[in-house]
């Protein structure tokens, strides 16, 4: 790794040790340079700026993620493993709410670039992940023919929405997992074609 590659991946580490801190507010070009004894200019000459610097925080936090989704186990039962993947992104978000936040274009104090035209990324390939897992379950039968990709967008849209409301505490149930995603993925499954008994018995498998 080159001298200029080693300043990114530093100031990118430390951006991501603020943020879970001290949150976003956290993120400015000088702060960030002062926690890796370099000049200010450094964020400009390595990222371009601020914003493009939060980009990179924003695709390691996606890289980060699909680390965790490559550790969920691949077993017999694919309902049961894609759950999994939905609890370990949960995890995830839970772990690293700040992250997870700008990760989302939720909590930007400048801002950051849109994805190129053509350009993919971690987050295409995080995504790719769940189209994985759901190409598995409509193979197995467990349900009905349709895009991997359409079906994954909504239950990514699903489970996006439930953890960034409960990030934001906007549950008052004393168990939001047991109490609304559960049911929520369930009833979501069920609509995709899996029959209620075999839902059951993967809930309760990934679950356990």
């Amino acid at each position: 790794m080159g001298k200029g590659e080693q300043v990114r991946a530093r100031l990118i580490d430390a951006a991501v040790r603020l943020l879970a801190d001290e949150g976003p507010q956290s993120l400015q070009a000088r702060r960030l340079a002062r926690e890796i004894g370099t000049s200010t200019m450094s964020v400009y000459h390595y990222f371009g700026g601020v914003p493009q610097l939060l980009r990179g925080v924003a695709d390691d936090g996606f890289r980060r993620l699909t680390d965790r989704l490559d550790a969920v186990a691949t077993t017999e039962d694919p309902v049961a493993d894609l759950l999994r993947q939905a609890l370990a992104y949960r995890g995830f978000a839970r772990e690293n709410p700040h992250l997870h936040d700008l990760m989302f274009g939720l909590s930007a104090p400048a801002g950051h670039p849109e994805p190129a035209d053509g350009e993919a990324g971690w987050p295409a390939v995080a995504f790719g992940r769940l189209v994985a897992a759901i190409e598995r379950a409509i193979t197995a039968e467990r349900l009905d023919r349709a895009e991997p990709g359409d079906v994954a967008a909504q239950l990514w849209s699903a489970l996006h929405g439930f953890v960034t409301l409960e990030l934001a505490g906007r549950f008052a149930h004393d168990d939001p997992l047991a109490d609304v995603l559960v049911p929520l993925t369930a009833n979501l499954l069920r609509g995709l074609g899996d029959e209620p008994g075999q839902t059951r018995t993967s809930v309760g498998s990934a679950l356990s």
